[in-house]
């Protein structure tokens, strides 16, 4: 019954209402996107594990001299 936990239907809805008088009906779905967007790429840099930085530069020495 509390999904939502302390938050009920009524609460949600006037929470959406709020939200689309605010920020506008056309504007919302590039709101949505965006967000999507930013999630997406933080979770994709928390969990790549990149290479330091040295071998990197040592990766494009041994490259370039072939």
């Amino acid at each position: 019954m509390f999904l939502f936990g302390p938050v009920g239907p009524s609460e949600l809805l006037v929470i959406i209402l709020l939200i689309v008088l605010i920020f506008g009906a056309r504007r919302l779905p590039e709101l949505g996107k965006s967000l999507g967007e930013g999630i997406k790429n933080f979770r994709k840099s928390i969990s790549s594990k990149e290479e330091p930085e040295e071998n990197k530069d040592k990766n494009k020495k041994d490259s370039s001299s072939d």
